[in-house]
């Protein structure tokens, strides 16, 4: 081996070394962590009682809307039992009136349980509240002990915690002309 070559696999041990190094620093620069928020959320009283609360709400309504589609069997139950006797009339208007009354047990069902629904916004009344509080909590904890990203650990939520700085969608924006 000749000088020049030792010289060469010098230079690229430093330059791999250095490499390494600058990948390495650049990592320490970010500290990550993880919390479990379901943890956290059922470790705290007032959200049990909350979930409790909804829970409870739930069961009521479930049991008002089977109510009402037991009336709904029951007048179904006595249309067979009846309409022999019936003319065709009087089948038509029961059969209307068995129908209505399903749309409207339908309709209680979805103002209840829906998306935008009874059991919903009394979600939000009640958990939202504290939610928040833990988010600012997780907030206040990130910015104090300086760390950059928070993932949430218990669910498939991700990163629940960002520090803005590292937010590149308007570097992105601009590069794509969008202002």
């Amino acid at each position: 081996m000749n000088k020049k070559t030792i010289n060469f696999k010098g230079k690229k041990i430093l330059f791999m070394l250095a490499i390494v190094m600058m990948t390495s620093v650049s990592m320490m620069a970010q500290k990550i962590c993880s919390v479990d928020i379901n943890d956290i959320l059922g470790s705290m009283p007032e959200y049990q009682t909350a979930q409790r609360d909804l829970d409870n709400t739930a069961a009521k309504w479930r049991q008002d809307v089977a109510k009402e589609y037991d009336k709904i069997k029951g007048m179904y139950n006595k249309f067979q039992a009846e309409s022999i006797m019936m003319t065709e009339e009087m089948k038509v208007q029961k059969e209307n009136e068995i129908m209505a009354q399903e749309k409207k047990v339908r309709d209680l069902q979805k103002a209840k349980f829906g998306p935008d629904g009874a059991l919903f916004e009394k979600r939000q009344e009640l958990v939202s509240p504290i939610q928040e509080q833990v988010y600012t909590a997780i907030e206040e904890y990130a910015s104090d002990k300086g760390y950059d990203y928070i993932f949430d650990s218990g669910s498939a939520t991700g990163i629940i915690f960002a520090n803005p700085r590292y937010d590149k969608t308007d570097d992105v924006k601009r590069k794509l002309g969008i202002k």
